[in-house]
């Protein structure tokens, strides 16, 4: 049973390995709640993000999963209820 927790400087790594970062947008701020196309990572950028995730953390995210998550915040709540679920099986 594996009790790793996916993180805020996982996304943020992820996000830059995946997609790169804008240069107008300071990943390293508080942006928790600020919205991704604000960050300036559109739909297939996230796309890339969620395969990335699935990839190294051994799961598999619900089709809903990076659309409904529209902040980084919402994105790590849902992952890690994902890795809580395959823990707990």
């Amino acid at each position: 049973m594996s009790s790793k927790t996916f993180t805020l400087d996982d996304l943020k790594r992820i996000l830059r390995e995946g997609a790169g970062a804008d240069e107008g947008v300071d990943l390293d701020g508080d942006i928790l709640d600020t919205h991704f196309e604000t960050l300036g990572y559109e739909s297939l950028a996230l796309l890339e993000t969620g395969s990335r995730i699935e990839r190294e953390y051994s799961i598999t995210l619900d089709d809903d999963v990076l659309s409904d998550a529209d902040t980084p915040r919402a994105l790590i709540e849902a992952v890690n209820a994902h890795l809580s679920a395959v823990a707990a099986a």
